[in-house]
């Protein structure tokens, strides 16, 4: 049987990278070596951050003044780490809050500095962005967080800010066009649309590197992962080889244009079977769905386990809600083919026919 993976991560990712990473695992290039213990200081792994580095830079449109580095710690170490870089001149800095994620990087700033939650919509359980705020000029930051996994909200616009601009884009980088110069440091983890587990994407204005503080712990300074190209300390060998397969496949297949438009089929295709419906409805304000991740519930709360036990039988994986929302969620990133959605579709008409 088939499997449809929604899972919110780590998640679905093309077939055509498993079976390449597969084939390096045994054997990389030919070099007899598996991927899994090739030293990260030869020059076939150097290629391969290179060549990483520069896909990076291609699909996104990436200014020339711009370094991308793949660190590790996951998304939960850059809430730190950039407010240890960057609280720095006035002390204080200034965060938008729409969710799980964004309140653990606020708690984090507090360690280093004042921090102003300028708007949040914890009111609603995180169900919309809110809009009507104005950044201060002299905070050291902003900081957002471009889309909800678990609340399943997305920023459609990001604000004009007057100070350096920082955001968290995890879980839907390279889904849909962004204007990388209106930003001053962009990270994410790998296991959304880029990569497995355990590589960071950071893309930081090198002009801001000059605001840093001093005397950080060099494992904690940004400038010491620029000067040693992403490789001051071993780095995720295989995690960054396997974001390598996946941006060439993102790249042949008609780049980020190519699959924001794909991305918005599926989407609208879940929206729209859910605002027809008169069993299911969304948890997110439709303005603020997100198009990586869907959430939505049952009004009848006796069949959320019958339809549950409908998706397993159709082989659809990862579709329970997270507890802290609770109903169903479909993570559609980029690797998940229309087909999928549409039996998810399929079920959702199949429960409402019979109920």
């Amino acid at each position: 049987m088939k499997k449809h993976n929604f899972s919110a991560g780590p998640c679905i990712l093309p077939e055509e990278v498993f079976k390449e990473a597969s084939k390096a695992v045994i054997n990389f290039e030919n070099s007899n070596l598996s991927i899994l213990e090739i030293s990260h200081r030869s020059q076939p792994f150097i290629d391969v951050m290179e060549k990483t580095t520069s896909l990076v830079k291609d699909l996104l449109c990436i200014p020339n003044n711009y370094s991308v580095l793949f660190l590790q710690g996951g998304a939960s170490l850059q809430f730190l780490m950039l407010a240890n870089n960057f609280i720095n001149k006035n002390k204080k800095c200034t965060y938008l809050d729409t969710g799980t994620w964004a309140s653990k990087a606020i708690k984090e700033a507090k360690l280093f500095g004042e921090v102003i939650t300028i708007a949040s919509s914890k009111d609603k359980n995180y169900n919309y962005i809110p809009k009507s705020y104005n950044i201060p000029s002299d905070s050291d930051y902003f900081h957002c967080t471009s889309n909800n996994t678990i609340y399943g909200t997305q920023m459609k616009n990001f604000p004009y800010s007057p100070t350096n601009m920082i955001c968290d884009m995890s879980s839907d980088i390279f889904s849909r066009k962004i204007d990388v110069s209106k930003f001053d440091l962009i990270y994410a983890g790998a296991q959304k649309n880029l990569g497995p587990a355990g590589a960071t994407l950071v893309i930081i204005n090198n002009d801001i590197i000059k605001e840093a503080k001093h005397n950080i712990p060099s494992m904690l300074d940004y400038k010491t992962h620029i000067e040693k190209s992403s490789m001051f300390n071993t780095p995720p060998v295989f995690s960054i080889y396997v974001s390598m397969l996946n941006l060439k496949w993102l790249k042949n297949k008609g780049g980020v244009k190519w699959i924001e438009e794909k991305n918005k089929e599926k989407a609208n295709l879940l929206y729209k079977t859910i605002d027809e419906s008169n069993l299911f409805y969304g948890i997110a304000e439709k303005e603020d769905r997100s198009i990586m991740n869907a959430t939505f519930t049952i009004n009848k709360k006796n069949l959320e386990e019958k339809f549950y036990n409908m998706c397993v039988k159709a082989g659809i994986n990862g579709i329970r809600g997270h507890r802290s929302v609770g109903g169903f969620r479909a993570s559609m990133y980029n690797a998940m083919p229309l087909e999928s959605v549409k039996t998810l579709v399929e079920v959702m008409g199949e429960i409402e026919r019979k109920a």
